[in-house]
């Protein structure tokens, strides 16, 4: 796992998650699989390959990432969304509205 300083440097994040060591460990696979397409992109590009089959491989990564995303998601809501609505926090909801919006435009 990164250290805190090294999340600092990526983003502004603040909160944490604790996973369980299986859900980190599914989510890291599903990364692992996600960067190994991307650096075969990278390779297929490197080596003129045809711009179809770039697009298709670029497809099934994005596809990929997508469900990471949903994955991710689900679990979101099936542990912190639960407990914040559970304790009170009504802000939860409106924060997975405006992710939502977001995941939404893509």
């Amino acid at each position: 796992m990164s250290t805190d300083s090294n999340i600092d440097k990526i983003c502004a994040c603040k909160r944490k998650k604790e996973r369980s060591e299986a859900e980190y460990r599914k989510l890291c696979n599903r990364l692992s699989r996600i960067e190994g397409q991307l650096k075969g992109i990278r390779k297929m590009l490197d080596g003129n390959v045809y711009c179809i089959d770039i697009l298709t491989q670029t497809a099934a990564a994005e596809a990929a990432l997508k469900a990471f995303g949903k994955e991710l998601l689900e679990n979101h809501i099936r542990s912190c969304v639960i407990n914040d609505i559970k304790m009170g926090n009504d802000e939860t909801v409106e924060e997975l509205i405006t992710t939502l919006e977001k995941m939404m435009k893509i």
